[in-house]
């Protein structure tokens, strides 16, 4: 059996790790079951923002005929090249980063399936290693739901999805959450005929009810969606499938049908692969794995980052993860993880940022001020005709503490960025307030808004 100072499982976000391991002149094992990069690499937000873009310029130049009076009209749309320098860029970056490992000379690379087979210790490939310290970034995977008939039929997921060469006239995408909406939009834009079915009653559930309100109204121009039904069963029908769901209120049902059904209902943490339980690490009922504020699992010397912690499942905070507890772990410090100021985005059309609490969230603890704004309410959303978007501001009454944002239109992972940054330094709305704001620029929406505020 070899013996490691350090042991990381996962080349995502455990890559920073294992570059400050090797830094520090630890005796390091890298553990991945491939493929190298990670989810956000490989599956995840690199490949989808690459097919979306061009997504975005096509509605984009449609929404110009119907907003602005340009006449312009798409005469091709290459799908299947859309999807090839998706998968030549991937390939790259997988390339780049095999090539790196192979020169770093402290680290030895285990490419395969792994598994605990007690405290500290793990199989791989039938060899077993031991780690003084152990970092565990293995990830997530769909979460496919047992549904009736499921497994007769190719479903895709986010991770095969990518794997099309052919562009599917019709599909139906089970789910309405991020990559739910995400991929609608981009299936749309390519002129394949989306339906959604979304169990909840409403779109992107964690997000405020207006917002995902608003995102229903812009995406049911374009796809039929469907709330409040739950996918019942699964059938073949011809070529395709048909998807039999149940309405939760009414209890009727309905059939859908199309050339492709699309999974996309939830992640799952990649923990119950590697056998954790094995190793004294605890997961709570979801199958994520318990950390601490510090990143620390129920085994000292074991920590758990990115996805397979399930606290926020993206990747920028996945990132910050990993440098949280290489301070913890090389350093013997104490950083604790704040996710108060960790915004995410969805990249869907009209795309949606959001950082910190609801309104509903924020209403249980604190004396709230809520401020609204259009984004036609600054000058620049009036030129640009954008009668539709809208930005939110959660505030503490008493401090002027700025508890939450959320903004739907054009550029909202640009726009709330002023805001994520002024809550990390203090989150008062003076720090917003007192700085000068281009005229006429879309950044003058943040101080609309919070000009706004009144109690609800």
């Amino acid at each position: 059996m070899k013996n490691y100072d350090v042991i990381v499982i996962g080349s995502g976000c455990g890559s920073i790790i294992a570059d400050e391991a090797v830094a520090h002149g630890f005796k390091m094992a890298l553990v991945d079951r491939g493929p190298l990069g990670g989810t956000c690499l490989n599956v995840g937000c690199i490949p989808s923002k690459m097919l979306i873009y061009p997504a975005d310029r096509i509605v984009e130049i449609e929404e110009a005929t119907k907003k602005l009076g340009i006449e312009a009209g798409i005469s091709n749309i290459d799908f299947k090249s859309i999807m090839a320098r998706m998968r030549h860029n991937i390939r790259e970056n997988q390339n780049h980063i095999r090539e790196g490992i192979k020169q770093v000379k402290k680290l030895d690379f285990y490419e395969g399936e792994g598994h605990f087979t007690g405290d500290y210790t793990l199989e791989v490939n039938g060899e077993k290693i031991k780690g003084k310290k152990i970092f565990i970034a293995s990830g997530s995977r769909p979460f496919i739901p047992p549904i009736k008939g499921l497994d007769s039929v190719d479903y895709l997921t986010n991770e095969t999805v990518l794997e099309l060469k052919a562009r599917p006239d019709s599909l139906i995408i089970i789910g309405g959450g991020y990559i739910a909406v995400e991929y609608g939009h981009f299936f749309a834009a390519m002129g394949t005929k989306v339906t959604m079915l979304e169990m909840a009653d409403r779109l992107v559930l964690p997000e405020e009810p207006e917002i995902s309100g608003l995102l229903r109204k812009a995406l049911s121009k374009r796809m039929a969606v469907h709330t409040g039904v739950q996918a019942a069963e699964v059938k073949r029908k011809g070529n395709g499938v048909t998807v039999l769901v149940k309405d939760k209120k009414t209890g009727k049902e309905k059939s859908f049908s199309g050339q492709s059904v699309l999974m996309a209902v939830g992640r799952r943490s990649n923990a119950d692969i590697l056998k954790v339980e094995n190793s004294g690490v605890e997961t709570d009922e979801r199958g994520f794995i318990k950390v601490d504020r510090n990143l620390e699992t129920s085994q000292k010397n074991n920590f758990a980052v990115g996805d397979a912690n399930g606290q926020q499942m993206f990747t920028h905070v996945a990132n910050r993860e990993a440098v949280i507890v290489v301070h913890n772990a090389f350093h013997d410090a104490k950083f604790e993880m704040d996710y108060s100021a960790a915004p995410h985005a969805i990249y869907s059309h009209p795309q949606i940022a959001s950082v910190g609490l609801t309104e509903e969230n924020a209403r249980k603890d604190h004396k709230i001020l809520v401020g609204r704004a259009k984004y036609n309410d600054a000058a620049k959303g009036e030129a640009m005709m954008e009668t539709e978007g809208l930005a939110k501001a959660i505030v503490e009454k008493e401090t002027e503490k700025i508890l939450g944002f959320h903004i739907i239109g054009p550029s909202a992972p640009i726009l709330i960025q002023e805001v994520v940054n002024a809550m990390a330094s203090g989150g008062h709305t003076g720090e917003i307030d007192q700085s000068l704001h281009i005229h006429p620029a879309l950044t003058e929406l943040i101080t609309t808004v919070l000009n706004n505020l009144e109690e609800p």
